[in-house]
């Protein structure tokens, strides 16, 4: 039993919605922790409010709440629970600043709550910055040179004491938000003003810039017996200046002097000790290159980003150890699950070399600044394994998917020398490539790493691989085995190969099968071989001996394509999918295989499948596996977008895909195919046209008539999507789809301005089933992704309900799918029409699972592999509705991406989204806007409105039910004179250009609680709608862009004006809690059964607990 006796109980928080620097780490490591609680026989109570990830299922917790991450609904929820103790460090930056809250305000100490793990002593050393600051000089560990100050003023006069640049880093805050590096008043002024807006505690802290040091970071784990170990060195290319999460990071750490490296490593272990952390940490640290000199950048007394990679670098899973050292077990105690021969108390060995590079999202925001430095930008990240950095480098590089395959971008070609050196001193995404050009040019290392502060060796690895690129070139056809050996080494492409030699990717794996140079698997053991390790968890090498035999099961197997790094538009959600059906893949008794090179996931978990391929999902690097493993079938349906890629080459590999075949996908994807199926089916769509260049497209959009939708096809996330009005918006469209190299044609349709509605269903030859219809509030035109979702629909005829029902299962019928299908509808004049299908999951589906009981992903699982809807007991057609309400809620991560518009439109923006669950549709809006940290205006509140002229006619309702709440409302002349005009009460204000006080000084005036502003259209960055909504997240005001959410602002307010509003009547909490039969002993969640009847004290199904509760202060 653990230590501590007295704790049966454990409540769990969540880090909430996926934004930039919070992402899917936390889900991965949250899991972890809880399926270790459980594994100590502990009743576990989750809240979080992301309801695409694994971490809620019903499963993984005893009782889970998806309610917003504030102070309000955690006291409810331990009002309710009475846990004995809380676990605060799996929820990142969110949960940790909760727990703290809840520690200053007394609320633990009323409910006899002990926080476990780090103490809050410990915390606050860590977290605040004088705190930590006055910790490390007690034991002689060297800080850059700061002070703490808590107004602009105190940073002007500092800094001028100790000169520019400096770094202004935020107390309390996450992924460096709000901080950044100032290099005059000015830009100080700035930082500073909008850090100390952003701080929980207002403070800021200024310190020396010792930009163009070495980053080196050490993950370290304590117990409290005060036992210490080091699980992972890790160094970044970058040096000091770049965020951590967007630096490309190396483990173990590889230019350090043996010195240097046990002087890290015992700063590190003499850190953790003084601040006497219980569980994992990760400590930062600066490195001047020319002498022994460093310091202590900072320290997370928590499970960061740092700790999943360095988990899945290592093997060793920091995160069940921690949550088992918050027990208090000792390391010595805990079994290593990995090896299972040693304890958690061996440090871990690597004997391969892992990278990893962040996933930067400038290709969905074409005009972001792409510069990097302390405020993080990356939305996920790549990691890969090999035997040498510049294989590790290779692989990493085609994980990214982002059309290159080397360390090559073809752009940069086409610049002068003099181009290239000025690229050097600009920090971006790509100065890794600009890098590699240079070198190409005849730069010396030296000359760069006078230029970037990148690590010579670093700079020698690179110039090896370029080498290595003109030794192929230079054999104009076949290159001879050792050449051709040395360069598999590198983890070059075959393909690549063949570009370089002038052969065919055929050619290169026939001549390098004729030599016998074939890929084997390593496993990662986390004991470099010293011990067998019982994990299955490999990487490719080409150095000979395999390590991934067959453990003769005789089970068939079955290949799970994952989905890579996280991006917009293609996030956790398919994470949850692929890792789904693998369970169900589990439980039917197959042997499962997943390949994916994402650290922060649950899907790379180290038991999550039978067997785990650590490598890039390019059809190349997949064959290699199929090659060896001989699936007997694979499924592509779960992996979003990047798994459907690969069906083709699967199919053409002779696996067989199981579900829908590769020409389904085709069909789907494919505009005179799929207008075709519609046609037999007689299912009404917008006309559309299918076009290659400019010219076509302006005829194809006057022949149609504007508005036009203009989108290239095969992409996900609408990405390249815009809505044209007229020729000009045509050819500034085209020009940016056409930066990137169009194999698949430009789809043009009419653009109809309806209500959107949207389905996921699982079909199986001849029955459907669908678990719910989806509402978005935003009209058609606002991507599926960043609009708010209704379930149950609020404004849908029976008949309309019946047609979606009809229509998805004919098009499922032709388009011949076997398992998942996604539709898209609008609701237009009183008929349902199609925008898009996808014969594969869907973003939507962690949600709807949730909402409506459904476990669609194993449904869809069992059958592929043959079974009957009919016999799996939750009926087809449509599912009964839900009494309750349940509305999904996006949020954005704008306030890391400069000069981005805000302005939603069909191109997605938003990182990750929140639930509110509640049994009416106002009360269930007012939690997902909470969650997603929108505040509602109420009475005496000020919003500014400045809307589009074809917008003002429906303005005037939605600011008259403003005006009679009691809210102050202003206007920019335009909107103003329709309000007066209406006999409604505004205010002027001075437009952007006009005289100030203008509107943006009345936003940073920090007076205002909303604007609501309709963008015009176009991509202009110097419009006053732009300047206005990115003052607004400069200065963390809510706005809202689209009519329709102004609506739902005001739908929310009026529900509560029938009492006082500032209260709100009885809160409801949901519960999901599971259905009979827990995880079993290896945590196969179990099948649910099917649905109990309906209770009809409450209409809610009886895993959901309504709670009354006190009255809430808003």
């Amino acid at each position: 039993m653990p230590k501590y006796t007295d704790i049966k109980k454990v409540l769990v928080l969540g880090s909430g919605p996926i934004v930039i620097g919070q992402a899917a780490e936390f889900d991965y490591a949250g899991t972890q922790a809880c399926r270790a609680l459980k594994e100590e026989g502990l009743e576990v109570v989750l809240i979080n409010s992301n309801p695409a990830t694994i971490m809620t299922d019903k499963d993984i917790a005893d009782h889970v709440y998806i309610e917003p991450m504030n102070l309000p609904s955690i006291t409810q929820v331990i009002e309710k629970e009475r846990p004995d103790a809380l676990l605060p460090n799996m929820g990142g930056q969110t949960g940790l600043n909760l727990a703290m809250a809840l520690y200053e305000n007394g609320t633990l100490e009323k409910y006899g709550v002990r926080l476990l793990g780090t103490s809050p002593a410990s915390i606050h050393k860590a977290e605040d910055r004088q705190g930590f600051k006055d910790c490390m000089e007690s034991i002689g560990q060297p800080c850059v040179t700061s002070k703490v100050v808590n107004t602009v003023e105190d940073a002007v006069s500092f800094t001028n004491e100790i000169g520019y640049p400096v770094i202004v880093r935020p107390a309390y805050t996450l992924g460096g938000t709000g901080g950044g590096i100032a290099y005059d008043e000015v830009s100080l002024r700035e930082i500073s003003d909008r850090g100390l807006n952003l701080s929980r505690v207002h403070e800021v802290l200024i310190e020396r810039c010792i930009a163009g040091w070495k980053e080196i970071e050490f993950e370290v784990m304590r117990d409290s017996a005060g036992n210490v170990i080091t699980i992972c060195s890790m160094e970044n290319i970058d040096p000091v200046g770049v965020h951590t999460g967007d630096s490309i990071v190396v483990a173990p750490t590889q230019t350090l002097a043996n010195r240097e490296f046990q002087m890290l490593r015992s700063a590190a272990l003499d850190i953790i000790s003084a601040l006497e952390i219980e569980g994992g940490c990760n400590v930062q640290f600066a490195l001047n290159p020319d002498s022994y000199e460093y310091a202590v950048i900072e320290v997370n007394p928590r499970v960061s980003r740092s700790s999943a990679l360095a988990s899945k670098a290592t093997g060793y899973p920091i995160a069940k150890v921690a949550a088992k050292v918050a027990l208090g077990y000792t390391l010595d105690e805990i079994p290593n699950a990995v090896t299972g021969k040693t304890t958690a108390c061996f440090e871990p060995t690597i004997d391969y070399c892992v990278l990893k590079i962040p996933r930067l999202p400038f290709d969905k925001f074409t005009t972001a600044s792409r510069t990097l430095g302390t405020q993080m930008k990356a939305t996920g990240e790549v990691m890969a394994i090999a035997n040498s950095f510049e294989g590790a480098l290779m692989k990493a590089i085609r994980s990214l998917e982002l059309n290159v395959r080397a360390l090559k971008l073809d752009k940069l070609e086409g610049l002068y020398t003099d181009e290239i050196e000025d690229l050097l001193v600009q920090v971006t995404d790509e100065r890794l490539f600009v890098v590699a050009e240079a070198l190409r040019r005849g730069f010396s290392p030296q000359k760069i790493n006078h230029i970037t502060k990148m690590d010579i060796w670093f700079l020698d690895g690179f110039q090896r691989i370029i080498a290595m690129e003109n030794e192929l070139k230079s054999c104009k056809g076949e290159p001879d085995m050792d050449t051709l050996k040395r360069a598999k080494e590198m983890c070059f492409a075959d393909s690549y190969i063949g570009a370089l030699c002038g052969m065919t990717q055929a050619q290169v794996k026939a001549l390098r099968e004729r030599y016998g140079i074939i890929p084997s698997f390593k496993m990662v053991d986390t004991c470099a071989a010293e011990f067998d390790a019982e994990t299955p968890y490999y990487y490719s090498t080409y150095d000979g001996e395999n390590e991934a035999v067959d453990n003769g099961s005789g089970k068939k197997k079955v290949l799970v394509l994952g989905s890579g790094p996280i991006r917009i538009g293609q996030g956790i959600e398919f994470d949850y999918c692929s890792v789904h059906s693998v369970w169900a893949f589990r439980r039917m008794g197959y042997e499962t295989i997943i390949i994916n090179n994402n650290p922060e996931t649950v899907s790379t978990d180290f038991d999550v499948a039978d067997k785990l391929y650590f490598e890039p999902l390019t059809a190349e690097d997949v064959q290699n596996i199929v090659e060896l493993e001989k699936p007997w079938g694979a499924v592509v349906q779960f992996g979003g977008q990047t798994a459907i890629k690969l069906a083709k080459a699967l199919t053409e590999m002779g696996v067989q895909i199981l579900g829908t075949s590769a020409d389904g996908v085709d069909a789907a994807e494919d505009r005179e195919r799929f207008d075709e199926i519609l046609e037999k089916c007689a299912i009404p769509r917008a006309k559309g046209r299918t076009v290659y260049t400019t010219q076509e497209a302006l005829q194809a959009a006057n022949e149609l008539g504007y508005p036009v939708l203009v989108r290239p096809s095969y992409v996900l996330g609408g990405q390249g999507m815009e809505i044209a009005y007229s020729d000009r918006n045509i050819e500034e469209f085209m020009r940016i789809i056409n930066l990137t190299v169009q194999e698949h044609p430009i789809l043009i349709d009419k653009y109809l301005m309806g209500r959107e509605l949207e389905v996921d269903g699982v079909f199986d030859g001849e029955d459907i089933l669908i678990p719910g219809i989806m509402e978005h509030v935003e009209r058609a035109g606002v991507h599926s992704g960043d609009s708010i979702a209704v379930y149950p629909p609020i404004n849908l005829e029976e008949k309309h309900r019946e047609l979606i029902l009809k229509h998805t299962k004919n098009m499922a019928k032709h388009l011949n799918v076997i398992g998942l299908i996604n539709a898209q509808y609008i609701l237009y004049n009183d008929d349902i029409y199609v925008i898009e299908v996808n014969p594969r999951s869907s973003r939507t589906i962690p949600y709807i699972s949730k909402v409506t009981g459904v476990p669609i992903i194993d449904l869809a699982t069992k059958v592929m592999l043959g079974e009957k809807l009919k016999d799996l007991g939750y009926g087809t057609g449509l599912y009964r509705e839900a009494s309750y309400f349940a509305v999904k809620a996006p949020v954005f991560s704008f306030e890391k991406l400069t000069d981005v518009d805000t302005g939603l439109g069909p191109e997605m923006k938003s990182t990750g989204e929140v639930l509110g669950l509640a049994e009416t549709y106002p009360q269930a809006l007012l939690k997902a806007f909470k969650g997603a940290g929108l505040k509602v205006p109420k009475r005496g509140s000020r919003i500014i409105v400045t809307v589009k002229d074809e917008d003002k006619a429906e303005m005037v309702g939605i600011a008259r039910g403003f005006e009679e709440m009691g809210v102050e409302i202003y206007a920019t002349s335009g909107t103003c004179d329709a309000l007066t005009e209406a006999g409604i009460q505004c205010k002027r204000v001075n437009r952007v250009s006009q005289a100030h006080p203008n509107i943006l000084d009345m936003i940073q005036s920090g007076t205002v609680d909303l604007i609501i502003n309709t963008p015009t259209k176009g991509r202009k960055q110097d419009s006053d709608g732009f300047k206005i909504r990115r003052s607004a997240v400069e200065h963390s005001v809510a706005c809202v862009t689209a009519i329709d959410t102004a609506r739902a602002v005001l739908t929310v307010r009026e529900q509560s004006r029938s009492e006082d509003l500032t209260h709100r009547h009885h809160q409801d909490l949901i519960l999901f809690s599971p259905g009979p039969g827990g995880p079993g002993e290896n945590f196969y969640p179990p099948l649910p059964s099917p649905p109990e009847p309906f209770c009809c004290w409450s209409g809610l199904p009886p895993c959901c607990h309504p709670i009354n509760t006190k009255n809430h202060t808003l």
